[in-house]
């Protein structure tokens, strides 16, 4: 009996063992591929979308990670960022060309560990704009570097960007190089040529894999869209326009919403990319707070207002990737807004004239008391009146009148607040006033 049951245990015992060992290695778990796309133009946006892709990669346990590009390219400096975190990514990379992969779209592509090219796909035209020595020079080294990093050819590489390397029998002098996926095969300079995305994962021996499409986020989806070259040019021109023309037309209305606006999303937009941080809005607020204070509360223009500007301009310089970017980009949106508010301006100061199309900008109408109309107030009863500034005037401001608080016009220098003044003037509802000196009080 007791044999019996020791035979039965001894089996139970295999059969554990058996059950823990060979689901093991029948139900293993299949390799993880995550696609990350890289479609459209290369920019601050997208950079940020392909690090997240990769890190995510790394901690999910991904074997391998392709990014799918399809780009004429864009931006150098997000390349750039692309092609560090691509480098240091502990996941194998394979770039996959699907249609093109062009200027800076090449450099992406060489960063990876292998590249398979579509059939019918191109790579390279990486001619940087604008065209002089020092920024061919900059990128060369980069693509050159980035080749040989890979075991790639340099020289090919190299040729992609200037027109000065000539590779006999591939490229001669005065041409920018780029290549089809047969001549990047024949070239040893690619490690595949496929149909498609499955024949690659065929060779890869990955057809059985899971697939993991890795896709934007809203706010990465949004972020691309505001740091786009156009979209951040014309945010930064409304907004700057908008705030322009509130400053030469009385009131706060729709310009000023608009300003208000553009400004919050251009800087919104670039906080989301990781092209700058929370310090520019910080700087922007400082800038603007100086102003104000320039306009309403010091007298004259002076250090608050000089550091109100530089404030302001290095907040929109400090939201590029570089200074030049930033002051070109600026210079533009300065230039488009001066010429909005001379015209602004310009049918404002017109729109009186009857007859003339600027006239819908203002009430042409009169109504005159020899019509019967008269006016809410007057002030035809304070000519000569004496008063106590109780703002200052720059050259407008408020004057308590025994009581009577009106805005008045300083005709001469500027008026501290508490200063004593009398009215010498009065047309319609405009006051003017001057201050009374020590002679005016003693006579």
């Amino acid at each position: 009996m007791r044999a019996k049951r020791g035979v039965i245990g001894v089996f139970v015992l295999v059969l554990i063992v058996v059950g823990l060992l060979v689901p093991a290695g029948k139900c293993a778990a299949a390799p993880k591929v995550y696609i990350v796309p890289l479609q459209g133009q290369i920019e601050h946006g997208l950079a940020s979308f392909i690090a997240r892709g990769l890190r995510e990669a790394s901690d999910a346990g991904a074997d391998v990670v392709i990014i799918d590009i399809d780009t004429p390219g864009g931006y150098v400096d997000s390349a750039l960022k692309m092609r560090d975190a691509i480098i240091s990514s502990e996941v194998r990379t394979i770039a996959y060309v699907d249609s093109r992969a062009w200027s800076a779209g090449a450099l992406i592509a060489i960063a990876c560990d292998d590249i398979a090219m579509k059939m019918g796909s191109s790579m390279g035209a990486a001619e940087t704009r604008p065209k002089e020595e020092k920024y061919i020079s900059a990128v060369r080294a980069e693509f050159e570097a980035t080749a040989e990093l890979r075991g790639r050819d340099p020289a090919v590489a190299g040729a992609m960007v200037d027109a000065d390397v000539e590779i006999p029998g591939v490229i001669e002098r005065g041409k920018i190089l780029t290549l089809t996926a047969t001549a990047a095969e024949n070239l040893g300079f690619i490690e595949y040529k496929v149909k498609d995305l499955d024949d690659l994962l065929g060779l890869l021996g990955l057809s059985g894999a899971e697939i993991v499409d890795v896709k934007q986020t809203s706010a990465e989806w949004f972020a691309r869209l505001l740091t786009n070259q156009v979209a951040a040019e014309v945010l930064l021109t409304l907004g700057l326009v908008g705030l322009a023309v509130e400053l030469v037309t009385p009131g706060f209305g729709i310009p000023g919403t608009i300003g208000i606006v553009s400004i919050g999303l251009f800087f919104g937009g670039r906080i989301m990319a990781g092209l700058a941080g929370w310090e520019v809005i910080v700087l922007f607020l400082v800038g603007l707070t100086l102003l104000l204070l320039e306009a309403f509360v010091i007298p004259g223009f002076g250090v608050a207002g000089i550091l109100g500007i530089v404030s302001v301009i290095a907040s929109f310089v400090l939201s590029y990737p570089s200074p030049g970017e930033g002051a070109a980009a600026l210079g533009i949106a300065i230039g488009i807004a001066i010429a909005v508010v001379a015209l602004v301006i310009f049918l404002l100061s017109r729109g009186g004239r009857k007859g003339r199309a600027p006239a819908k900008l203002v009430l042409d109408h009169t109504e005159t008391p020899e019509e019967g109309y008269l006016a809410v107030e007057t002030y035809e009863s304070l000519y000569g009146a004496e008063g106590i500034v109780v703002t200052p005037l720059k050259p407008v401001g408020i004057v308590d009148f025994d009581g009577r608080r009106v805005e008045a016009i300083s005709e001469g220098p500027f008026v501290m607040g508490g200063a004593r003044v009398r009215v010498i003037r009065i047309e319609g509802n405009k006051v003017f006033v001057r201050p009374i000196t020590q002679m005016d009080q003693e006579d």
